[in-house]
């Protein structure tokens, strides 16, 4: 009989438990014996899903703990704590990568598969807002914009040692070509479609479930849903959260993070799922139409190949509170057409069982290289 493939797992960070995090630990349960590699990790907040025993970290783990809640300080360290992990007893490497995962070193033997969220975004097309966001003016600016760019020239030539790719999304595949200058395939990301129930009423308020940073652009919905005094709970936290808590008003509740079964309970009795930010693919909205429930989203990035105009939801073109206010209001104007079960039925080609089939093949094929060479 052939032998099964040692397969190792590489994830840059296990800190929380967010969409990424998520299809690693569907990886993770589809090769059980693979070990699971990560440049820092958080036993309090992973540890249910990542056992400490099977998680190796860098080095960058024994850094202090201000160092470590505050990965941007820890830039010029990454590239070379990514390429320290050793893979010398793995035949096949998957790499979960967001930024940094693909720039592995392995053996000649080996065969790496990079799951590339998206080329990081920091460094490519959100370079420039990502100096705004983060208030960096003068010296600062000049420094770190020298820094940025030895990470593209690493990020960039780094690629180049992935065996093969897979985009997570269209937006992303077109990103991996641009910026990586090679082909890609897309498998979308798993979601727990099964887990989640048809709902079947609403309790007349609208959901959005993110984290609360900037580029997810919470500030459009609020500021909408203020002007029209409408119920919109969010659940998330981050950075952004006490700003957007104080330009919220009465009708906007915040939640902060919850369980996966609440979160369900909350999509199946919400009237809608807002989605105002430009994400990679965007497992949340997903989940909403798992549920049966029509999606609002900015029509860009990943929403455009999951949510279907008129359909299972609105499209809204420009990030933009009267844009959103109009999509609202096309919204409320579809919204006896908007039929549950067939919204449901559209979600099933992301579940986590079409992933699981897509990413099994694919590393049969892969193995079937390393029995060849051998």
């Amino acid at each position: 009989m052939p032998k099964a493939p040692r397969i190792a797992i590489v994830h840059e960070y296990l800190t929380r438990m967010g969409g990424a995090e998520k299809t690693v630990k569907v990886l993770a349960d589809l090769f059980p014996a693979a070990r699971v590699f990560t440049l820092l990790y958080d036993e309090a907040k992973c540890g249910k899903d990542f056992p400490a025993w099977r998680v190796e970290t860098s080095r960058l783990q024994n850094f202090p703990k201000f160092l470590r809640a505050r990965p941007k300080f820890l830039l010029p360290f990454i590239p070379s704590a990514i390429e320290s992990f050793d893979f010398d007893d793995y035949d096949l490497v998957i790499s979960s990568s967001s930024a940094f995962a693909h720039g592995l070193i392995l053996p000649v033997k080996n065969r790496h598969i990079c799951y590339c969220h998206s080329p990081a975004r920091f460094l490519w097309d959100y370079s420039h807002e990502y100096l705004r966001e983060n208030k960096i003016t003068g010296l600062k600016k000049i420094l770190l914009n020298a820094k940025l760019k030895d990470l593209r020239i690493w990020s960039r030539l780094s690629a180049r040692r992935v065996d093969r790719f897979l985009a997570n999304s269209l937006t992303v595949q077109k990103r991996i070509q641009k910026y990586f200058r090679t082909d890609s395939e897309v498998v979308h990301p798993p979601v727990e479609v099964n887990k989640i129930k048809l709902g079947d009423h609403h309790e007349n308020y609208f959901l959005i479930v993110s984290q609360l940073a900037g580029y997810k652009k919470i500030e459009l919905a609020i500021s909408v849903f203020n002007k029209l005094r409408r119920r919109l709970v969010i659940v998330g936290d981050g950075p952004r959260r006490e700003f957007l808590e104080s330009i919220a008003g009465s009708t906007i509740e915040f939640l902060g993070w919850r369980s996966d079964a609440e979160i369900h309970e909350l999509l199946q009795n919400c009237r809608g799922f807002i989605f105002p930010g430009e994400d990679d693919f965007g497992i949340a909205p997903v989940e909403a139409m798992a549920a049966g429930k029509p999606v609002l989203a900015f029509g860009k990035g990943g929403a455009t190949e999951t949510v279907i105009h008129k359909k299972t939801g609105i499209l809204f073109p420009e990030q933009t509170p009267e844009s959103l206010e109009n999509g609202l209001a096309l919204f409320f104007s579809q919204e006896k057409k908007f039929e549950p079960k067939k919204i449901r039925a559209h979600a099933h080609q992301f579940s986590r069982q079409v992933f699981e089939r897509a990413i099994r093949r694919i590393i049969a094929e892969e193995f079937a290289k390393i029995s060849v060479d051998d």
